[in-house]
């Protein structure tokens, strides 16, 4: 068994019952999301619309919940209460980077772990 150091898979697996084949559908949706919100983050940094920055924040730290990835949840949580208030905007940047790094990463993991499945 690989070793996952950003998903919580155990946490993954009881949100789909234990179920390959639902955790292969959050994982598909959870794939197609990221990519979204790092190019709308970007996009609303560029505009300077914090409010809206903090409400994607906040949405997509439910579904980085969703796969157990606590730590990257708490900075999602912290920059979406500091964008809503539109304050300490020097670390949006490195948020949006360390989002970006540490969901990239964890693709990779979930990817090995369906890949391990036989189902």
């Amino acid at each position: 068994m690989m070793k996952l150091t950003l998903i919580n898979i155990s946490y993954l697996e009881s949100v789909a019952g234990g179920e390959i084949s639902i955790i292969r559908e959050i994982v598909e949706i959870f794939k197609t999301q990221v990519p979204d919100f790092i190019s709308e983050m970007r996009s609303l940094l560029d505009k300077k619309d914090f409010h809206n920055l903090g409400l994607l924040a906040h949405k997509a730290k439910s579904s980085i919940a969703i796969m157990g990835m606590e730590e990257l949840a708490l900075m999602l949580k912290e920059f979406e209460i500091s964008a809503r208030e539109g304050v300490n905007t020097e670390k949006y940047p490195l948020y949006i980077t360390r989002f970006e790094k540490d969901t990239e990463a964890a693709i990779k993991e979930l990817d090995n772990y369906l890949k391990n499945q036989l189902v």
